[in-house]
């Protein structure tokens, strides 16, 4: 009876570690990546940005998605895809005003996305 008391405490304390790193690791890549947007989305407001801009946070993000498809379901990444994927069209393309409007979704998907996936009372029940 107290073996299977402390078993499964261990069990619920390693849980809850899980849980809680896997808050703090996506917490981590969001900003990083959140960083990226709001550093390319100034360029962009300024006119500044060039095809080598985007295509640079394209490829950050690609790193990041390699890893996230643990922890997130492929839909919600390859809606960042396909959001990125026009920023960067766009971009090439001059079209700076459309641009600074994709850039804005993304922050706000990279603000937004990592909190539905966390150890809140909402996202258990």
């Amino acid at each position: 009876m107290v073996k299977s008391i402390i078993y499964t405490a261990v069990a619920l304390t390693a849980c809850i570690v899980l849980f809680i790193s896997v808050d703090i690791y996506l917490a981590r890549q969001f900003d990083e990546f959140h960083g990226a947007l709001e550093t390319l989305y100034s360029k962009v407001e300024n006119n500044e940005a060039i095809r080598e801009d985007g295509y640079a946070v394209k490829e950050m993000w690609a790193e990041k998605k390699s890893k996230l498809h643990v922890f997130i379901p492929h839909n919600d990444i390859s809606y960042v895809d396909y959001w990125l994927n026009e920023t960067c069209g766009l971009i090439y393309n001059k079209q700076y005003e459309l641009a600074l409007g994709k850039i804005e979704v993304l922050l706000e998907i990279s603000k937004n996305l990592p909190g539905g996936y966390s150890m809140k009372l909402e996202n258990i029940f």
